[in-house]
C-alpha cells in the first residue's frame, strides 16, 4: 500500500514529530511513503528515510498555522497523479489547502484521512480555549467531507460530532510513543547542575502554555539549593521570562534540543514532568515523559487529564495553576518515593494504553478500510484505478 503523507517538517511542534514518528513505522512495516509538506528546496536538510518528498510552496508558516500559494494546489494535484497512491493521510497543518483537500482528492477518486490535531480546553474556562473552540467550529464542515477524521480522545470526538461531523468519520487514535526508545535508563544528566531533584517543562514557551504560572509556583515555593527546573524549548516568551527567572532561583533554562538522545538523557535524569497548559491536545512530550518513568503533573485541558487520571499521574485544573503547584512542588521535593511510585504508575499507563505500535496497527486497521482489498503490510495495486496506474 502507498500512502502520500501530507504534513510538516518544519517549524519543530508536535505536528512534525506526529509525522516522523508514524511515516518511519510504516516505513518499517514495508508501506511506501510519499512526504508532501510546505517547504522551500533548501530547507530540507533533514531526510526522513527514503520518503519520495515534495515540497509545497508556501507564503508564510509558523508552529500554528500556514498559507500556501496560489500554486500549492497546482503543485499538489500534480504530485499525487505522479506518485498515483492508494491513500492520502494529512496530518492538518491549519492551512486554506486543508479545505481544498476533499476536493482534490475526490477528483482524483482517493480516499483521505485527516488528522486533527489542534488543542482545547473542552469547559470552555478561558478566551485562549475559546479562540481554540472557534477552530473546531471552522474545520467541522470541511471535516464532514473527510473519508476519516483522526482525534485524540472521546471529547474531541464529541466535539466534532456536535459540531456536525458524522460520528463514523470520526475515529480515536490516541497519539503513541516509542517505549523501547523513551523508556528508564541511567543518565548522568543531573551530575553537573549539582541537584538531588530535577524537574522538567518541555515544550513551547507562548502563553497557551502557561509557563509564567509554573514558574511563578516555583519561585514562590522556595525550592531551595538541591532543587532544579530544566525549561526545554523554545518561543515567543523565552526571552522575556528568561530575564525574570534564572539560576538564582533553580531555573536552567536550555532552549530548543533537537537531539532526541539528548531529549532522552534528559527525561531519564529527571524526577517530574510538569505541564501546565491552558489547552493541549494530546501532548507528546508528556507521553513521552511518562515512558521514561517519570512523576507527571499536568492540567486538565484536551486529552492530558485522560491521560493521567485514574492514579497515572496528578491531574490540576487550568484555572489556579499557580497556586496548586505552589502546594504540589514542595510535596515532590521532600517526598521522592512518591515521584518513584507515580512515575511507574505513568510508564505502565503508556505500555497499556499509548505505544506507537498500537497506534499504527489501529492507523492499519482504517487504511484497510477505505482501500478495498488492501493488505496490511506491502503494496496492492488498487482494483480498477479511475485514472492512474497502478505503480508507483
Amino acid at each position: 500500500m502507498h500512502i502520500a503523507w501530507l504534513g510538516k517538517k518544519s517549524p519543530f511542534c508536535g505536528n512534525v514529530t506526529y509525522g516522523r514518528e508514524v511515516t518511519n513505522h510504516l516505513l518499517n512495516r514495508d508501506y511506501q511513503v510519499s512526504f508532501l509538506h510546505f517547504a522551500q528546496q533548501e530547507e530540507c536538510d533533514q531526510k526522513w528515510r527514503d520518503c519520495p518528498e515534495v515540497f509545497l510552496p508556501f507564503l508564510y508558516k509558523s508552529q500554528i498555522y500556514t498559507i500556501p500559494s496560489p500554486k500549492s494546489s497546482h503543485v499538489l494535484m500534480q504530485a499525487l497523479e505522479k506518485f498515483q497512491p492508494d491513500i492520502i493521510h494529512a496530518s492538518l497543518t491549519l492551512s486554506p489547502l486543508d479545505f481544498r483537500l476533499p476536493d482534490i482528492c475526490r477528483e482524483l477518486n482517493l480516499p483521505l484521512v485527516a488528522t486533527f490535531h489542534p488543542p482545547f480546553d473542552s469547559k470552555l474556562r478561558n478566551l485562549k480555549s475559546s479562540t481554540q473552540y472557534l477552530t473546531y467550529q471552522l474545520y467541522a464542515p470541511c471535516l464532514a467531507n473527510y473519508d476519516s477524521v483522526i482525534v485524540f480522545s472521546e471529547i474531541q470526538k464529541d466535539m466534532l460530532v456536535k459540531l456536525g461531523v458524522p460520528s463514523a468519520t470520526v475515529q480515536i487514535i490516541p497519539n503513541g510513543v516509542d517505549e523501547t526508545k523513551y523508556a528508564p535508563g541511567y543518565s548522568d544528566y543531573q551530575q553537573p547542575l549539582g541537584t538531588k531533584r530535577l524537574f522538567v517543562y518541555q515544550g513551547r514557551m507562548a502563553p497557551e502554555k502557561n509557563v509564567e504560572s509554573l514558574l511563578k509556583a516555583w519561585r514562590l515555593a522556595e525550592m531551595g539549593d538541591d532543587c532544579t527546573l530544566l525549561m526545554v524549548g523554545d518561543g515567543p516568551l523565552k526571552s522575556s521570562l528568561e530575564l525574570l527567572y534564572n539560576k538564582e532561583q533553580g531555573v536552567v533554562w536550555l532552549g530548543f534540543i533537537g537531539d532526541e538522545a539528548k531529549r532522552i538523557d534528559i527525561l531519564r535524569s529527571a524526577d517530574v514532568f510538569i505541564l501546565p497548559s491552558l489547552v493541549e491536545g494530546l501532548s507528546l512530550s508528556l507521553l513521552e515523559a511518562m515512558a521514561c518513568g517519570l512523576a507527571c503533573i499536568a492540567t486538565d485541558a484536551g486529552a492530558d487529564g485522560e491521560v493521567l487520571n485514574d492514579g497515572a499521574g496528578i491531574v490540576i485544573d487550568t484555572q489556579g495553576v499557580t497556586a496548586q503547584l505552589k502546594t504540589l512542588l514542595p510535596l515532590f521535593r521532600d517526598q521522592p518515593e512518591l515521584a518513584s511510585i507515580l512515575g511507574q504508575k505513568a510508564r505502565q499507563r503508556v505500555l497499556d494504553r499509548y505505544t506507537l505500535n498500537n497506534n499504527i496497527s489501529q492507523l492499519e486497521s482504517l487504511y484497510q478500510s477505505l482501500c478495498p482489498g488492501g493488505i496490511s503490510h506491502g503494496y496492492l495495486p488498487k482494483v480498477n484505478p479511475p485514472k492512474l496506474s497502478s505503480k508507483f
